[in-house]
């Protein structure tokens, strides 16, 4: 054994010049230059030489043999990081988890997902349909213990159109940590608020929340819609709980200086309560109430959801349905999660059912279907939503 890696492993643990024990082997005597050393890794029992008591400090190790106490050390609690990582394959024959550079190994994920959608709508209006290939990377970095980072890469291939028209955009960058009790999140990050009745898209800004069975979370930024219209400024508070099967929420949504629309304000409330019957079968009803742009439009809504199962990527055959039920003034949101064609009417009412099925591990199917009528004119938008989405 080389005499700097007995001082280097001795010193990982702490050596002092003291002795710790008789002395252990022949052929290290009490004026050897790593006596105290070789002592102190036999005291911790890291090192036991030979069987006819000699430590061997002249002979070649193998790797295996290095690995064994190396693996003893790291149980010790000692810093052998580097060590570890030179024989990370034997200590892995060894049956050893070397944790910290799994750590370390591990700060930064990559994780993405490819999804084709076709669909097509009937207006009284006009008729349509589109078809679009979404491919996401994403992006997961440790930061330190309490705070992570998040990007995502997004490209958008038009199908439809013969020039092949694509897009590709950094659509999400943003951190979540904690500050005290309190958990934080700022940069460009996805905020769906009231379940996806009032808004569904990425946000430009910060938000906290604080509480665990009771939680309040609040917000404030700027949000950008599918379609070109911006608000400038938006403020957000959602107040939740659980009482039994039953969750209580309670949301209040301020939408400022919105252009595309004469820069009015919108002021949205939203209350509903979902009760969960087993953990197959949901029930839930919202109720919102919003401004009426001062030209009368209608300012209040409300949606009932069904639903029962779910298909999970990670569970091939699995599968689920969903029922909603839509009767919502055009005060009552700004960017719907809805696949259907609520951004084209002033206001809606009608029905949507999804279906979805996991056609093997990371590949889901969806067909959605949305009868809408919109509540200014009366004119009917049939929607039918397809798509496959494949993760990794």
């Amino acid at each position: 054994m080389k005499k700097s890696l007995v001082l280097a492993m001795a010193m990982a643990l702490g050596v002092t010049a003291s002795a710790y024990a008789a002395n252990p082997f022949s052929d290290v005597p009490a004026g050897h230059w790593a006596y105290d050393s070789v002592n102190k890794l036999a005291a911790a029992g890291i090192v036991d030489g030979y069987g006819d008591a000699t430590f061997g400090g002249d002979k070649l190790m193998t790797r295996y043999e290095m690995a064994q106490i190396v693996a003893k050390a790291m149980a010790k609690g000692a810093n052998v990081d580097k060590l570890a990582a030179e024989f990370a394959d034997e200590l892995d024959t060894l049956g050893v988890r070397v944790a910290n550079l799994e750590k370390k190994a591990d700060a930064v994920k990559i994780t993405g997902e490819v999804r084709y959608h076709y669909t097509d709508t009937d207006r009284d209006y006009g008729a349509g349909y589109a078809t679009k290939l979404r491919s996401r990377i994403w992006f997961n970095g440790q930061i330190n213990d309490d705070w992570t980072y998040t990007g995502m890469l997004q490209n958008e291939q038009d199908l439809k159109d013969d020039d092949g028209e694509e897009t590709t955009d950094f659509q999400r960058a943003y951190v979540n940590g904690k500050l005290g009790g309190v958990a934080v999140q700022g940069g460009r990050y996805n905020l769906k608020v009231a379940e996806g009745n009032v808004y569904d898209n990425r946000f430009d800004g910060i938000q906290a929340s604080y509480g665990k069975d009771v939680k309040l979370t609040a917000g404030y930024g700027k949000a950008a819609q599918k379609t070109t219209d911006v608000a400038d400024e938006v403020i957000y508070a959602e107040l939740t709980g659980k009482v039994a099967g039953l969750g209580l929420a309670a949301g209040y949504y301020s939408f400022n200086d919105i252009e595309g629309i004469d820069d009015l304000d919108n002021d949205i409330w939203a209350l509903s309560a979902n009760y969960a019957f087993d953990k197959n079968v949901k029930l839930g009803a919202m109720y919102l109430k919003g401004d009426d742009y001062d030209i009368n439009v209608d300012d209040d809504g409300y949606v009932v959801t069904a639903s029962y199962k779910g298909a999970k990527a990670s569970q091939p055959g699995s599968w689920g349905l969903v029922a909603k039920y839509y009767d919502q003034g055009l005060g009552t949101y700004m960017d719907h999660t809805m696949n259907g064609a609520a951004d084209d009417l002033f206001g809606f009412k009608g029905y949507s059912v999804f279906a979805n099925y996991a056609l093997a591990k990371n590949i889901v199917a969806q067909v959605e279907w949305y009868d809408l009528e919109d509540k200014e004119n009366g004119e009917d938008a049939e929607t039918i939503w397809t798509q496959v989405v494949f993760t990794f």
